[in-house]
């Protein structure tokens, strides 16, 4: 498997041209590409090729019911995979395209059922990252990509990520150096005449409300999904983001849901556990000198930089050997929703109340 770097400014990226170029050959014979977008990495195929779309959920380990997103370099390749476009995603796609928010439409017979996990919908996103469009535009095609990670694992925020994941599962990693949000991006659903959030993320849902106003919130946002569901995005039924060691979110007002934090990480330390306790900046000095594993999110004031170092810090958290981490939880409000449904997954809803 090849890793070959790339320049991620927009004026510089014809000095990485070979690059991209020998990504596309890959993709163009039906291979697997991970590339860097501003949001996560992402595991690349030919959309309209069912033979190569079934190897990334081969190489995930991806359930097949799961659908991909459609990455495109520019806004007429919508109209070739799209059925329909309503007011209201035109509205979306003006205030956010290129960018972090997926939206999901009625598909056109070119798009494989592989590709859309067996529904009638394809879920598109026109990427901000400069990289990511280069790619694509060399690719010639759309380019279906999930996060390139194993399915369940953290999403890689890094072509180290990447490589950990899949080595010797794909045939290249284009490295772009760190992603900037380090969340997924927002899924809405423009089906129709409404737009249902299906997955939060950089784009929020006030800023989506400043757009086409009124919105729906789907119930897998706010609770545990039904093992029943038939996912219509990606991220909405399976457990995601999860390290291997086990994550206990504590809610709670501030003082409590500390020392409650302090108390659970020091009983599993006498029971012979290595526990962590990943904590903001302002929360840290209550943690210091207890025989505990730290891991630093960054300051809560700033909940954009929490969301960009999530994912690496559970990484982190396997890089270590931690047995078990506690976390504090975050206000559902803002991109701090977004936060909280990514760490609901990653600890499979094990959240507890302070003492």
């Amino acid at each position: 498997m090849e890793t070959l770097f790339c320049s991620t400014d927009e004026n510089n990226l014809r000095k990485s041209d070979k690059v991209f170029k020998r990504a596309a050959e890959i993709i163009k014979r039906g291979g697997l590409v991970a590339f860097p977008t501003e949001t996560v990495y992402g595991l690349g195929a030919n959309a309209l090729n069912s033979r190569a779309v079934k190897k990334i959920y081969e190489a995930k380990g991806r359930p097949s019911d799961n659908p991909l997103i459609v990455h495109i370099a520019s806004l007429p390749e919508l109209k070739g995979i799209a059925e329909e476009v309503s007011p209201k995603a035109e509205k979306l796609i003006d205030a956010f395209w290129p960018g972090p928010l997926t939206i999901i439409f009625k598909k056109k017979s070119i798009i494989p059922d592989e590709t859309s996990g067996g529904l009638d919908t394809v879920a598109v996103r026109f990427p901000e990252n400069a990289a990511a469009r280069y790619f694509i535009r060399a690719c010639g095609v759309p380019i279906a990509a999930p996060s390139a990670n194993t399915s369940g694992k953290p999403s890689p925020t890094s072509a180290k990520h990447v490589l950990n994941d899949l080595n010797g599962k794909i045939d290249m990693i284009i490295d772009g150096g760190e992603a900037e949000f380090g969340l997924e991006s927002t899924i809405v659903s423009a089906v129709g005449e409404e737009i249902t959030l299906l997955r939060p993320g950089s784009v929020t849902v006030d800023m989506l409300k400043e757009v086409v106003g009124e919105i729906n919130i789907d119930k897998t946002i706010l609770t545990k999904p039904d093992e029943n569901l038939r996912p219509l995005a990606p991220g909405m039924k399976y457990k995601h983001y999860s390290p291997l060691c086990n994550i206990t979110i504590v809610k709670g007002e501030r003082e409590k849901a500390v020392k409650y934090m302090a108390e659970l990480g020091e009983k599993s330390k006498a029971e012979g556990e290595k526990a962590g306790i990943i904590t903001t900046e302002e929360d840290r000095a209550f943690f210091e000198n207890r025989g505990l594993t730290l891991l630093d999110l960054g300051r809560e004031s700033d909940p954009e930089t929490i969301a960009a170092r999530l994912f690496k810090v559970l990484r982190t958290c396997d890089d270590l050997h931690l047995s078990c981490a506690f976390i504090k939880a975050f206000p559902e409000k803002g991109i701090g929703l977004a936060i909280m449904n990514r760490l609901k997954k990653a600890a499979g809803y094990n959240i507890t109340e302070a003492r």
